[in-house]
């Protein structure tokens, strides 16, 4: 069953908090709170949070995803992030710190330009306003890190337009056993709520 209610919380600018002789708080720091406070009212329920770029931060990631009820994020995502293997297993006695990555991966620009990856056509429907349109993925799963940081294991989505209307552009999923179809799905939707709320100010004046 599809659950949507709306939370709306007051996130004052960074003049504001300069008046205020304050440091701003960061979005990723209000979301955080946010989706911590929407996981404690309901527990038991699969949340999926779908956001742009702005929110594709490697600790905010996996603050979410450590939860004892994880909650999936789907984000816009760099086609030029650094991504790896898994770390290999730890071995009975084996010595020094545990590893957080395995090998280095290609990026996902070169994984676009690599003339032997393998597209997969896909029909989806209110892609970006149309009613239907096909579009080509591709898909793979890495861990996602940067030092000083934890490592965030993903499933990467690259959509790319058979017609070349729209630029080439990746998603990110926490949750690796995610299909590439359904997140490209769960990301229309966002699209969808958007031009709900653009529709809303414009006739409504909310």
């Amino acid at each position: 069953m599809l659950f949507r209610s709306i939370l709306t919380i007051l996130a004052p600018s960074e003049r504001y908090y300069e008046k205020k002789g304050r440091a701003p708080k960061k979005l990723t720091d209000w979301l955080r709170q946010a989706l911590l406070q929407v996981r404690r009212w309901v527990p038991h329920r699969a949340i999926v949070f779908v956001a742009d770029s702005s929110y594709a931060v490697i600790d905010l990631l996996a603050c979410l995803t450590q939860l004892a009820a994880p909650i999936t994020m789907v984000v816009r995502f760099r086609l030029d992030a650094a991504l790896y293997e898994p770390a290999a297993p730890r071995q009975p006695g084996q010595l020094g710190r545990t590893r957080k990555k395995g090998a280095r991966l290609p990026t996902l620009a070169q994984v676009v330009a690599n003339p032997h990856t393998r597209w997969q056509r896909h029909v989806v429907r209110y892609w970006y306003g149309e009613l239907k349109r096909t579009i080509e993925i591709t898909s793979g799963t890495a861990v996602w890190f940067h030092s000083g940081h934890p490592a965030v294991p993903l499933r990467w989505v690259i959509v790319r337009d058979p017609l070349g209307k729209f630029k080439t552009q990746a998603l990110l999923c926490t949750n690796p056993q995610a299909t590439p179809q359904q997140i490209v799905e769960w990301f229309i939707q966002r699209w969808q709520l958007e031009v709900t709320f653009r529709d809303v100010r414009e006739h409504l004046g909310v």
